[in-house]
């Protein structure tokens, strides 16, 4: 059974300034404001993420995006882009503000957490709520009161709007904790969309991201600089949200990590997070295929993959991506919302994975990480 979860990767602020959705709201109330709109369709889905399911599927922690990108790189209605470097701060400003804003006005149900102190906080309260014998009929009751804040890390995902390297510092200063240098272009280094490598400003980077303790996110590096970033990189590293390439049977889809990547992760002793994109999950997939053609035992085969080559769970986890550019639609059939996610488990348990092991993949590895990038 799955007391508690960490979600290596959610896109929320993202979705809530892009497609103006309050997520305090349910799953369905959202699912119908939003029937016959857009949003579905842009979202590839419907919405699967908001307060009530995170709750339910007891998610204790979430590692939260500021996602920004340059103009012209995705489609023309997305609203989270930037044309120049003041655009960005200014962007990545409004989603830092969501998040604070979150927390300040809903303590209750959302906590930032920038020290080991805060991780340790809200992982107590989520374990002494899941131990509590007598708190069945308050959550059936107030089922929004009865459980415990999430915690909110924040990291950067694609940092290529920065002024300049050392800019990173003033996000260092207000929480941000993790930073994936990359998600389209090459200003840094290459992404999965080139072929590029390293530059001069993108090591300037990642000896600034050693020095301030923060960790490094290797998602949607190409190959060339994943590995550069594993060789030069001093500090603690992940790849948030991805699958396994071998798996997937996408040769040239550095998007998802080959089996070199993921033994050099490991030898890092680095975390891996597994996202639900059903393109990645299943060697075919195309958007014409029913939902039920991809499933959590998917899922748990990437999983597998990677504690094999491995040799211990102690380096995967969940990095969900759930309505990060996918909803409901390219999703394995069993996950309606992010509340299913504990289903995985007993698929893992049948597999021969013991308590231990699903304690590590659905939340410790990522705890472990986490208080390593965190100040006291």
């Amino acid at each position: 059974m799955i007391h508690w979860m960490i979600d290596g990767h959610l896109d929320l602020a993202y979705s809530a300034l892009t497609f103006g959705r309050d997520l305090f709201r349910s799953v369905d109330e959202i699912r119908e404001m939003e029937r016959g709109t857009l949003t579905p369709q842009r979202n590839n889905g419907e919405c699967t993420v908001a307060v009530p399911e995170l709750q339910k599927g007891h998610t204790a922690l979430v590692i939260a995006s500021l996602f920004v990108v340059r103009a012209g790189v995705l489609e023309a209605w997305e609203t989270q882009v930037y044309r120049t470097p003041q655009e960005a701060r200014q962007r990545w400003t409004a989603q830092l503000d969501v998040y604070r804003r979150w927390c300040e006005d809903h303590p209750a149900i959302f906590r930032q957490v920038t020290s080991r102190r805060d991780l340790q906080q809200v992982i107590k309260a989520w374990q002494a709520f899941a131990s509590a014998p007598a708190t069945g009929e308050e959550r059936a009751e107030h089922p929004a009161s009865a459980y415990p804040p999430i915690g909110l890390v924040v990291m950067m995902e694609g940092a290529e709007g920065l002024r300049e390297p050392r800019e990173i510092e003033a996000y260092a200063a207000q929480g941000v904790r993790l930073v994936a240098p990359v998600w389209a272009g090459g200003r840094f280094c290459g992404s999965n969309r080139d072929a590029e490598a390293f530059t001069r400003e993108g090591w300037e980077l990642l000896d600034i991201l050693a020095d301030l303790g923060m960790g490094l996110d290797l998602a949607h590096m190409n190959e060339k600089s994943s590995l550069q970033a594993l060789d030069r990189f001093e500090g603690n590293l992940c790849a948030s949200h991805t699958a396994c390439r071998a798996l997937a049977r996408q040769d040239d889809n550095q998007r998802l990590l080959s089996d070199l990547q993921i033994r050099r992760i490991v030898e890092r002793d680095g975390v891996i997070g597994i996202a639900l994109n059903s393109r990645w999950l299943r060697p075919g997939w195309s958007a014409g295929d029913p939902r039920e053609s991809t499933t959590l035992k998917h899922v748990a085969a990437h999983v597998d993959h990677i504690c094999q080559i491995a040799g211990d769970a102690r380096h995967v986890a969940l990095g969900t991506d759930l309505d990060g550019g996918f909803g409901r639609a390219r999703i394995p059939a069993e996950v309606d919302t992010i509340a299913d996610l504990p289903k995985l488990a007993d698929i893992l348990a049948e597999a021969g994975y013991n308590e231990s092991d699903l304690a590590a993949i659905f939340g410790g590895n990522w705890q472990i990480f986490l208080e390593r990038i965190l100040p006291l």
